[in-house]
């Protein structure tokens, strides 16, 4: 098969498109043919991208972890799911995974793929749609009329938060600079702050919920937003420093897990017209390195999409 491979740790430069062997599946497991691949800022630099769950070197190894596709064939000790489903999931950080044309995947992170979205649409789901809802219910206990501050709300995982929050019946606030705006308030944000004219500390208090997809000193002056009793939730890749506990707010770091049954009701929310993803661009798996490169560019707004096959 065509694959996407990391021969050594590192950044883009290691990318190299080339063939590599059809994985073999363990018990549990589905081959799914990948039709289209999402990825995720830093996860090149991310420990499980090169070990497996023992700290044993995987390479060279496929990135990518997100996918839309259709089963191939299932091992032994495979249950809801079956040969020819099209299917859409969040796979192991820990395995090889889905820039390439089949991935072993364990059946139980898969769930059948929305209705209403084709591949590539339903490919930038998955990671940051289950992040955004672990975020707001799971971690910050997100309730009908609280008001939520989401930074960065034209990204991959924020745009999805905002839908989500919207539809959850929050009060829903966004930054995002001046070019996205329209599209925040498209997604259902209330509010939106340009982050680069205004400091949103200035202009909004008494938060019960801060999402935060930027972390650094956008991080450190959100504390001030909250109102007591709330709760800053972390997807910054960094650990949080909690704040004075005089302040009477706290956060959390959290790293998303696989769910299928949230997936199930995510596709749900899809299928219904609640949520939709916002695809920044669609790059074929032969220019994966493109790829990776416009990930990093300031002012992107979605999920970037491998096309992998038709």
């Amino acid at each position: 098969m065509k694959a996407i491979r990391l021969h050594a740790k590192g950044g883009v430069e290691q990318i190299v498109y080339e063939e590599a062997p059809v994985p073999d599946l363990l018990e549990g497991d589905a081959l799914v043919r990948v039709l289209a691949s999402g990825i995720t800022a830093n996860e090149l630099n991310w420990e499980p991208t090169y070990v497996d769950e023992k700290g044993n070197s995987r390479l060279p190894a496929i990135p990518g972890h997100e996918l839309c596709g259709i089963v191939e064939k299932i091992s032994h000790g495979t249950t809801g799911i079956a040969v020819g489903d099209h299917v859409y999931g969040l796979t192991s950080f820990f395995r090889n995974g889905t820039a390439a044309e089949y991935v072993a995947v364990e059946a139980r992170s898969l769930a059948p793929q929305p209705l209403t979205l084709n591949a590539v649409q339903a490919a930038s789901i998955p990671l940051a749609a289950l992040t955004a809802w672990q975020a707001l219910f799971e971690h910050g206990g997100l309730l009908p009329g609280q008001k939520v501050l989401i930074h960065g709300a034209a990204g991959g995982v924020a745009s999805l938060a905002v839908q989500i929050a919207r539809w959850r019946g929050a009060n829903v606030i966004g930054t995002s600079d001046a070019e996205s705006i329209d599209l925040v308030k498209s997604l259902g944000a209330h509010q939106v702050i340009n982050y680069r004219s205004e400091q949103f500390e200035k202009v909004v208090s008494e938060v019960d919920l801060v999402l935060d997809s930027i972390g650094g000193e956008t991080q450190d002056r959100s504390w001030q937003v909250l109102k007591r009793g709330g709760i800053l939730v972390s997807i910054a890749g960094e650990s949080i420093k909690q704040p004075p506990a005089a302040w009477g707010v706290r956060g959390i770091f959290f790293i998303v897990k696989s769910n299928r049954l949230q997936l199930m009701e995510i596709a749900r929310l899809i299928d219904r017209g609640h949520l939709s993803p916002v695809v920044g661009a669609i790059i074929p798996l032969a220019e994966a390195r493109k790829a990776f490169e416009k990930i990093y560019q300031p002012g992107k707004k979605g999920k970037i999409v491998l096309q992998v096959s038709e």
